[in-house]
This record gives structure tokens, sequence and C-alpha cells, in this order.
């Protein structure tokens, strides 16, 4: 058998390793939030949130949105 190395096509997924989405747990851990909060925030629809089966996720762009929010309010 003869196995060639393949190479990621460029705009791969695979070839990114920055996380498109987080579980609840590693928002808490990449945010340092709490998860009281975490979770109100997600109520007050300040943080999306997408459900695949029974887990939930916080797509990457929607805590980002929501820091640079935060940061313009400083500003």
């Amino acid at each position: 058998m003869n196995f060639h190395a393949v190479q990621a096509p460029q705009g791969d997924l695979r070839a990114s390793p920055e996380k498109l989405a987080y579980t609840i747990s590693e928002a808490l851990y990449a945010t340092g939030l709490g998860r009281t909060t975490l979770y109100a925030l997600v109520a007050d629809k300040k943080l999306r949130t997408i459900k695949v089966g029974s887990r939930t996720l916080i797509p990457a762009d929607s805590l980002r949105g929501f820091l640079a929010s935060l940061e313009m309010e400083v500003a």
C-alpha cells in the first residue's frame, strides 16, 4: 500500500487551532466569569447559545462580541 501525506485544503476547519464554539465549562474558564453570571447573560440574550444534541455551546464570536461591548462601555 502506498500512503501519501494529505494536506488540509486552505480554509479547512481542521487547520485552525482556534475554537469555533465553547461548552459552558470552557466558556467559564476562557472568560473567568462565574456560572451564575454566564447563565444570566444567556437568559438576558447577551450571549448566544446553540444546541447540538444535549450539549449547549456558545459560539466564540458571541463571547468576543460580548467582551468587546464591555470595552466600548468603558471607553
